[in-house]
This record gives C-alpha cells, sequence and structure tokens, in this order.
C-alpha cells in the first residue's frame, strides 16, 4: 500500500471536505495548512516520507490561497534537497464559481509539482457533459488536470454537491493506483 499524503489549505470547510474524499479514496493521510500558512509539527518530515503528495487549495481571485503559497514557498527547500523527486503528485481545488479560474489554481500546483520534478496525474474521468448529465454526476465540471469542486457562496459543507465529492473520491483512488503501478506493489 502507498504512503499518500493530501496537504491542503481550507479557509471555510469546503475545501477540507473535499480534501476527506481524496484522502478517502486513496487512503491517504490528511495534512491541514493552518491559518498562517503553516504545517502541523512532523508535517515537512511526513511529507518527505510519503510516495505521493496531492495538493489541495481553494481558488481564491484565480489562484491559491495566500496560506497555500506560503506553503508552496517554504517547500524551497525540499526543492534544493530534491527531497519529492519522482513522487507522484496530483491537485485539487475548490470555488464558488462553476468556473472560477479553477484550471490556473491546477496549474499552479502543477507548476509546484513540476518545479519539485514530481510525476502529474490526471483526474481520469470521462466528464459528465451529455445532455441528460446531471449536477450530482461524477466529473460534472470536466476537469482533466485534477479534482475541481463548486460550493455555493453561501452554503456550508453540507451543500457540496455529492457528484463533485463522488469525483474527488474516484480521484484518490486514481493517484492512489497509479502510485501503487509505479513502485512496483
Amino acid at each position: 500500500m502507498p504512503n499518500i499524503a493530501v496537504v491542503f489549505h481550507s479557509g471555510y470547510g469546503h475545501t477540507q471536505r473535499m480534501a476527506q474524499a481524496v484522502a478517502e479514496g486513496a487512503d491517504a493521510e490528511l495534512i491541514a495548512i493552518d491559518a498562517d500558512g503553516n504545517l502541523p509539527a512532523g508535517g515537512w518530515d511526513r511529507l518527505k516520507a510519503a510516495d505521493a503528495i496531492i495538493f489541495g487549495s481553494p481558488t481564491y481571485m484565480g489562484s491559491v490561497s495566500w496560506q497555500f503559497k506560503k506553503f508552496a514557498d517554504a517547500s524551497s527547500r525540499q526543492w534544493y534537497a530534491q527531497e519529492w523527486k519522482d513522487k507522484v503528485a496530483a491537485g485539487f481545488t475548490n470555488s464558488a464559481g462553476m468556473n472560477g479560474d479553477k484550471l490556473n489554481t491546477l496549474f499552479t500546483l502543477f507548476t509546484l509539482a513540476m518545479q519539485h520534478s514530481m510525476v502529474w496525474v490526471s483526474q481520469g474521468l470521462m466528464p459528465s457533459n451529455t445532455l441528460g448529465a446531471k449536477r450530482d454526476d461524477v466529473n460534472y465540471l470536466v476537469s482533466y488536470s485534477g479534482a475541481v469542486a463548486a460550493s455555493p457562496s453561501d452554503g456550508g459543507t453540507s451543500d457540496m454537491a455529492a457528484g463533485d465529492l463522488a469525483t474527488a473520491k474516484l480521484f484518490g483512488q486514481r493517484v492512489a493506483e497509479v502510485t501503487g503501478r509505479l513502485k512496483g506493489a
């Protein structure tokens, strides 16, 4: 079984709920970036030990949250030592809008992974884009680069679309499967 970590920031709980779904699918450990942009004690060591790191951030103003950006900038020590080289990487995001420039956030997560010489895993799901598609279908928001979700700005975590959470869980499963294949497990 691969050792997978989900490192994420969540401002209002929606991205945390998505992170939980990803972690459930991947049988992964959650590592939350706090409101000040810091990892919990031992967080860096747990990321170093992981076979795969799944990055998660809400999309704020078209990119990652400043807390996630602080974490990414702080990872320059890991970059310099190439601690994450050849680890599997993937990413997910959530925002209130159906689009909300989520792709830019995924590109930011992708760029972080590429700078660390990691191996990126895509969503791997076909889109739900037919006339009969419903909002709670898997991959209704149609992302290929990573998992995305849209949560109403005036709603709580219980108002998140079931299809987005199912997509996140399937995404976690895919990352775990790819990581297992690459590790020869």
